[in-house]
């Protein structure tokens, strides 16, 4: 048994091709450590598998298995073994293939198990490759331990089950084995194939990372390190060494898109050192995410969460009453409604929801929620707005923070701001085509001019 055990998640970009591959499978001999790689399917695979879901035509499916099919064999062609990976490839393919025709409609339950062959794909080429490098690569089925429910599309794993799963079927296999399986899927305890969602391998690894009590997590992606704020926004964003869970966390949930943002949970539940890095330029150093960190800038970085909405209600039934916010949320939670933000005011309630694209199924307002919402309140929505958030340590209790932070932002509208329930961020809302030049003015403000308090 090695003294440290890692999980390293490896995303679609680090997937993309061969090429691409045999620089993961070079990470991974280099460190022994790792002895359990987690991938996800092969960049673009699951759009390509969504599109197949949501075809109603059976010309333009033959299209996408096709594309699908010189998408995999192109990754083939280019390995030393082909012929033999090119066979399982084919297997898996024409298994998908079989399965699609069988079904006249697409479930729920259907979608998972297309989906499911992304990972599958990409997983057994990877192996692949990695055995060529490293002794005892063996690949492995993840729905043998990510035990979940059955909600289908963003199933919810049993962590126990996870964990008596991974020890006694993985944590053997250790001392002669690296196992390669798959990050987003899992199965029922039944054995019905389930997804985690958009963005689960990273919640996979973490979740893997937990059950078998590992020391590091190891998220490999197509950026180098957590920034101090978007570069494609500003030009001077710098990589962060070390950041805290509290604050990786903040950022992750308001708009940071190197972390999904359930992956720290179980990192956090076991203190299980996490590292980001680029798969890409694995020499860059990239970001440790730790309990404690050596320093804690009152602003450590500035994320930007774009198409945001604003839901206004007003009613003179708050005035001195009780039981008005309980009825508010009860018609949202009704609804599925996910909220963020939230404002009060004697007779006004303003709150915040995310409506990007991958949320804005789940968050629609629809005209049924808002002709409930009318049965008791006034209803006002604004939308085209972007968040802010302003991410650090103890900005509760810093005095004199807001003042330079809204003085720099004198011409720009402020829809909402809240400010002091956590002492990790500063959010609030403001147009969405001001919003990068909200992000500039800060970060000039409060990163750039401290250049070591931030980074070190």
């Amino acid at each position: 048994m090695p003294d440290l055990i890692k999980v390293a998640k490896f995303g679609g970009t680090s997937m993309a091709n061969a090429e691409a591959m045999h620089r993961c499978a070079e990470i991974i001999a280099k460190d022994p450590d790792k002895k359990i790689i987690v991938v996800s399917a092969t960049s673009g695979t699951t759009n390509l598998l969504t599109q197949i879901c949501e075809s109603q035509v059976g010309v333009e499916k033959d299209a996408l298995l096709n594309e699908l099919r010189s998408k995999h064999s192109a990754i083939c062609d280019d390995l030393k073994n082909s012929n033999e990976v090119r066979l399982r490839v084919t297997t898996l393919l024409d298994e998908l293939e079989a399965y699609i025709s069988s079904r006249k409609t697409i479930t729920a339950g259907d979608q998972d198990e297309i989906l499911s062959f992304g990972e599958r794909l990409s997983s057994t080429i990877f192996t692949n490759i990695l055995q060529e490098k490293v002794a005892g690569a063996k690949w492995v089925d993840a729905r043998e331990v990510m035990i979940t429910d059955d909600t289908h599309g963003s199933a919810e794993p049993n962590i126990d089950q996870i964990a008596k799963r991974a020890k006694g079927k993985w944590l053997p296999l250790f001392k002669n084995h690296c196992l390669i399986t798959q990050g987003f899927i899992g199965s029922t305890e039944n054995g019905v194939t389930t997804t985690l969602g958009r963005g689960g391998s990273d919640y996979s690894a973490a979740l893997y990372a937990e059950a078998i009590e590992a020391d590091v997590l190891e998220i490999w992606t197509d950026v180098s390190a957590v920034y101090t704020t978007d570069p494609r926004i500003v030009k001077d964003a710098r990589p962060i060494t070390e950041i805290s869970f509290d604050e990786a966390a903040e950022l992750s949930v308001f708009g940071a898109k190197v972390l999904h943002p359930a992956t720290l949970k179980p990192a956090i539940r076991k203190r299980i050192k996490v590292y980001v890095g680029s798969s890409m330029n694995p020499e860059l150093p990239g970001t440790w995410i730790v309990k404690e960190t050596k320093s804690n800038p009152v602003i450590r970085a500035i994320s930007l969460r774009r198409k945001q909405t604003l839901l206004n209600v007003h009613s003179l039934d708050m005035l001195h009453r009780s039981g008005y916010l309980a009825r508010l949320f009860e018609v949202l939670a009704k609804y599925k409604i996910s909220v963020d933000l939230v404002t009060t005011s004697e007779v006004s309630v303003s709150l915040t929801l995310d409506t990007d694209i991958q949320s804005a199924e789940k968050n629609k307002l629809t005209p049924e929620v808002l002709a409930e919402l009318r049965t008791f309140s006034d209803v006002n929505i604004d939308r085209d707005l972007s968040l802010i958030a302003l991410v650090g340590n103890n900005l509760h209790a810093t005095a004199g923070l807001s003042g330079p932070v809204f003085g720099a932002l004198q011409d720009i509208n402020i829809r909402l701001i809240c400010h002091g329930a956590s002492s990790h961020n500063l959010c609030f809302l403001v147009k969405e085509d001001q919003a990068e030049e909200v992000v500039q003015i800060l970060h000039k403000k409060f990163i750039t001019s401290k250049t070591n308090e931030t980074t070190e």
